[in-house]
């Protein structure tokens, strides 16, 4: 039996999976947050999390691995080792996590894009880490180690500290010895690489037995959510595209061929020899989360916002979501969100349309520079939290012109961790093999006709928007 976590921003997720997935277990990582929590996370929450899913699911005795995958690029200053408390928890000192969020260290992320040759946005690893030797040299020399949220829950269960590196290509988002020299980040702060599906190690025995497991429970590298998702939204041949939907978004094409551009990201595919091109939105859900609460409906259902925003016509008002600034493909920390076209005509419907559009015209921007790029776009794989929603899905086929496909099933992250696992227990030959067998199909959505023109004149003035406004920022 396969044990499987996901740390997601907001969700701790967790299944147990025996040719057969049981009913998957969410536990929410909110209350009791430090300071600007859209930047930092306590990684204790996610120590805490793992205890309960566990006694939520029951069957430790029978789990024979556990693999594991998380949000990022979210950094951990570890300052303790792994252990037990007092009260028999586990327990891994640590100062609270720079969330993926996290894109203050503008400053350090031009020295390091200076150092290998093309841009590092500021909320990638080694900018953060940087960011703390420079501001907060006292947590610096503290610090025994920085790890992702992943890693940092798999030292805690093994104590084997591991960075998994997802694949070839990812390099400029890493680190080596030489950047690290001359960065004068000290080598010993950063564990050796791994790559997903490898063995780490074995589940130390105190934790065993807290846990009830049995002698030997092997751990595997998962790896970064978005890895994991791509196999679980069974993303496996050209053409097919994942919408990792969430907190964020992100867009993983599969491709042939390497494609290189600097709007883009394009490094190995979990599925051999093809690679994947990516493009990040940085405020996807997060963005209607914020109209939500601007629109005094925080607490409702968030079919109440999609019916609200269903009462609109179509493109009557257009929105950048740029709340944190943007990743993919602008990559410009310093963008802001804007309502365009706004009268006194303009109602509540009519605002929570536009976000949800402008959610899918990011999705649209990045999709279209993929396909500047040469790339082929088939097909859309829309996997997390808002998937759930139909109107957002059917909207989002409507906006990009493509067809949209919702895997059935549990999350894609926890389908993708389970492939990882099965290929790393030999149940399959390959990712491949293992995606093909476990992804469900799921409902499809075909784009509307009548939206095309709608939607082509309101891309047209979301990139001219930008344009404009960029140098005012």
């Amino acid at each position: 039996m396969l044990l499987l976590i996901d740390i997601g921003t907001t969700t701790f997720k967790a299944a147990l999976w025996e040719g057969a997935f049981r009913e998957p277990v969410s536990i929410p990582l909110s209350g009791g947050s430090p300071p600007e929590s859209s930047l930092y996370s306590d990684p204790s929450r996610w120590l805490r999390a793992f205890e309960s899913a566990l006694e939520r699911l029951g069957g430790a005795g029978k789990v024979q691995a556990l693999v594991v995958s998380g949000n990022g690029p979210t950094l951990v200053p570890v300052t303790g080792k792994p252990g037990l408390d007092s009260l028999g928890r586990l327990n891994l000192d640590a100062a609270p996590a720079r969330q993926w969020l996290d894109r203050r260290a503008e400053a350090e992320a031009e020295t390091v894009s200076a150092l290998v040759g093309a841009f590092v946005d500021p909320g990638f690893y080694l900018p953060k880490a940087l960011m703390i030797k420079n501001r907060e040299p006292q947590l610096y020399e503290k610090a025994r180690l920085f790890l992702s949220s992943s890693e940092y829950l798999v030292y805690a269960l093994t104590g084997e500290a591991r960075t998994v590196f997802p694949s070839e290509g990812f390099e400029r988002w890493y680190w080596d010895e030489a950047l690290l020299e001359k960065t004068g980040l000290d080598r010993e702060k950063f564990p050796p690489f791994v790559f997903p599906g490898d063995y780490i190690g074995d589940v130390l025995p105190g934790a065993a037995a807290r846990f009830g497991f049995n002698s030997r429970v092997r751990v595997f590298a998962g790896g970064p959510d978005f890895f994991m998702t791509i196999l679980g939204a069974g993303v496996s041949s050209p053409g097919q595209a994942c919408d990792r939907s969430g907190t964020s978004e992100g867009i993983n094409l599969c491709t042939k061929d390497r494609i290189m551009d600097s709007r883009l990201m394009s490094y190995g595919h979990p599925v051999k020899p093809f690679w994947n091109l990516s493009g990040i939105i940085s405020t996807s859900g997060k963005a209607l989360d914020w109209a939500r609460e601007l629109l005094g409906l925080e607490k409702e259902p968030y079919s109440v916002f999609y019916d609200l925003a269903a009462g609109a016509e179509r493109g009557g008002l257009l929105f950048l979501p740029y709340l944190a600034g943007e990743r993919a493909p602008i990559w410009d920390p310093q963008a802001r969100g804007v309502f365009m076209g706004l009268s006194l005509s303009t109602g509540r419907k009519e605002m929570a349309r536009a976000v949800a559009e402008g959610v899918c015209l990011a999705i649209r921007d990045v999709i279209t520079v993929m396909e500047e790029c040469g790339a082929e776009t088939a097909e859309l794989r829309v996997t997390g939290g808002t998937s759930a929603s139909p109107f957002l899905n059917r909207l989002k086929a409507d906006v990009t012109g493509k067809t949209v496909l919702c895997p059935a099933g549990p999350p894609a992250e926890i389908v993708g961790l389970a492939v990882t696992g099965a290929a790393a227990l030999g149940y399959y030959g390959s990712f491949k093999e293992a995606a093909e067998a476990l992804v469900q199909g799921g409902e499809i959505y075909h784009p509307a006709p009548e939206a095309k023109p709608v939607y082509d004149r309101l891309f047209e003035n979301y990139r001219e928007t930008y344009r404009r406004l960029r140098s005012s920022y």
